[in-house]
């Protein structure tokens, strides 16, 4: 069961990723099209524009594209299998309010009937849940909550 909700978070994590570099792909592949075809356009201010426009998105989408996979290259590092006493990079973390894997940020995640929070550790909580211990308090956002279970 431990390397089960491990394991099963960490897909839930590489899948959401696949699906926002599918859909960046998309965009970009949109991009470029539409910038080939504004080639082909007349030229004159308005075309230099568009074309500077469409250039400045792809840009940004190229950086996108490159943060995904850096989401991905962070992913593979986790290590399924390392179970800890303290909080660290990979850990699954159960509270008495909110559960979290300490991994990249993706948001709300849900396995095995649990919700979980996909976080990286260089976020605020993620800085305050790091080494820390089950029995440990966090005080966050006015809220104070106890680790219960580390995996």
């Amino acid at each position: 069961m431990v390397n089960n909700i491990k394991t099963s978070l960490l897909k839930l994590c590489f899948q959401k990723v696949e699906e926002r570099q599918i859909n960046l792909q998309k965009v970009f592949d949109e991009l470029q099209e539409a910038l080939q075809n504004e080639t082909k356009s007349s030229a004159g201010d308005k075309h230099e524009t568009t074309r500077a426009m469409l250039q400045l998105e792809r840009e940004k989408l190229g950086q996108q594209l490159a943060e995904v996979d850096n989401l991905a290259s962070t992913l593979s590092k986790i290590d399924v299998n390392r179970v800890t006493t303290q909080v660290a990079f990979g850990s699954v973390v159960f509270t008495s309010s909110t559960n979290y894997f300490i991994a990249v940020s993706l948001g709300q995640l849900n396995t095995h009937k649990q919700d979980f929070f996909a976080i990286s550790s260089t976020t605020p909580i993620g800085q305050q849940l790091l080494g820390k211990g089950v029995g440990d308090h966090i005080e966050f956002r006015d809220q104070v909550f106890k680790i219960t279970k580390i995996i």
